[in-house]
């Protein structure tokens, strides 16, 4: 086993597990705030990878590309949100709906499964001529940059009265609707914030990657739900001592322990095709460490 490939694939995993802490974050307004379990996810991830490679490729700004993948995976999620209120449709259900179609959109976005960004500047290529860096260190720069950003407007959007309304509204609805409130409308808010995230996550994903990718979606729900967990039982006694924004702070750092956990692994033999198998057993594990908790407390 050798400990410098272990480092390198460490710090690629670190800055990885930035990026993807966005969708991360995305997947928590509605697993957690509006208690939903979106597979809208899967599509809008891919739909902002595939938009942003599309737009990059033709020469757009790479920011201004971020930009448009976020205001179209608020589309995405707009689209789940009135299938869910206006159509009445289960929340699953409709997320499972605008996923296969997003499979669709994304390769008439494409044109075809698969958009390349080599010899393309991205935000990532620019960092590393601009400040003379590694690929993994710009990857990082990005995802600190975005991650704090993110979190911030996020804790003070959840203070306001109105992200106030959609967390209320995960709590408990009808309570909140005899309040007054329209909690058909917290929802399309809350889905729609969340694939926007999700869909802008992708877009950065796939400027560190060098491509948009059809499938790259693939699993993200899961991949989300992992970083969640993991974030939430690692940083659980921070989480209950200080503030919301601790709370969020941790599901980034959650993905960045996900995707740690992925690379040692994968450096110590095992196969790539075992990965959806490794993140089973990784949220298993994960959920099973509070019950594993409680039974130890009761024993004493």
């Amino acid at each position: 086993m050798n400990i410098l490939s272990i480092l390198g694939a460490a710090e690629g995993a670190v800055a990885q597990g930035l990026l993807w802490g966005l969708m991360a974050l995305g997947v928590y307004l509605t697993f957690r705030i509006l208690n939903i379990a979106d597979m809208t996810c899967d599509g809008s991830f891919a739909l902002g990878g595939s938009t942003c490679a599309v737009l990059v490729s033709k020469g757009y700004n790479p920011l201004l590309a971020v930009l448009i993948s976020f205001l179209l995976g608020l589309i995405a999620g707009l689209s789940t949100g009135l299938m869910h209120t206006k159509l009445k449709i289960h929340e699953i259900l409709a997320g499972i709906l605008s996923m296969i179609a997003l499979y669709s959109i994304n390769i008439r976005i494409m044109g075809k499964p698969n958009t390349p960004l080599l010899g393309i500047p991205t935000l990532m290529t620019k960092m590393q001529s601009q400040f003379h860096i590694s690929p993994n260190v710009a990857s990082f720069i990005v995802g600190i940059i975005f991650g704090f950003a993110l979190i911030a407007i996020l804790y003070w959007f959840c203070g306001t009265e109105l992200g106030s309304c959609i967390r209320a509204t995960g709590n408990n609805e009808k309570m909140v609707r005899a309040m007054g409130v329209d909690t058909d409308k917290m929802k399309l808010l809350g889905l729609m914030i969340s694939n926007g995230l999700i869909a802008l996550s992708g877009a950065l994903v796939a400027q560190q990657q060098g491509y948009g990718d059809v499938g790259m979606g693939t699993g993200t729900l899961v991949i989300g739900l992992a970083s969640i967990i993991l974030g939430e039982n690692i940083f659980a006694y921070f989480n209950k001592k200080f503030a919301f924004y601790v709370t969020l702070i941790s599901i980034v750092l959650g993905s960045v322990v996900y995707r740690l956990i992925i690379a040692i692994v994968l450096q110590l033999g095992l196969k790539s095709s075992d990965l959806k198998l490794l993140t089973a057993i990784i949220v298993v594990i994960a959920l099973a460490i509070p019950v594993a908790k409680k039974k130890i407390v009761v024993r004493k």
